[in-house]
């Protein structure tokens, strides 16, 4: 069932799990399953991180074009990143390597915005996480 009917594959699994009857569920694809949403989380720290960096080079590095729509993105990114990592404290542990991968597609993403030289933006995050996620912080 859980190759053809996922979704009363994970209703009845989740029944069996209820009942006790662990013998009956389906422990194996539970198990994947539990680990496919915590590899869901840890993508969208780097996707919100991501979207924040990009706004943060397009900010630094085109500021005749400043918006408020460029402000209100990297306001809700910096809320929604405090928020996903206070749901999942144990994510802390994984942000060095996820800014480094999210600084990446930005400033491939920065390149592609701006018409700028990809070589405009450094090779490495010129910013902290600390401060990158910082309300007070706006790179001039």
């Amino acid at each position: 069932m859980y190759e053809r009917d996922f979704y009363a594959w994970a209703n009845e699994q989740a029944a069996l799990l209820r009942a006790g009857k662990l013998a009956a569920a389906d422990i194996e694809h539970i198990a994947e399953e539990i680990e496919s949403m915590g590899k869901t989380e840890k993508r969208e720290l780097v996707s919100r991180l991501a979207v924040l960096l990009l706004h943060l080079l397009k900010w630094r590095y085109q500021p005749e074009c400043r918006s408020a729509s460029w402000e209100a993105t990297i306001e809700v990114q910096r809320r929604d990143l405090a928020v996903h990592l206070k749901d999942n404290p144990s994510l802390k542990a994984k942000v060095p390597e996820a800014v480094d991968y999210a600084y990446g597609n930005a400033r491939i993403e920065a390149a592609a915005e701006t018409g700028l030289p990809k070589p405009t933006f450094p090779e490495e995050c010129p910013w902290s996480f600390d401060q990158a996620i910082s309300e007070d912080f706006w790179p001039d």
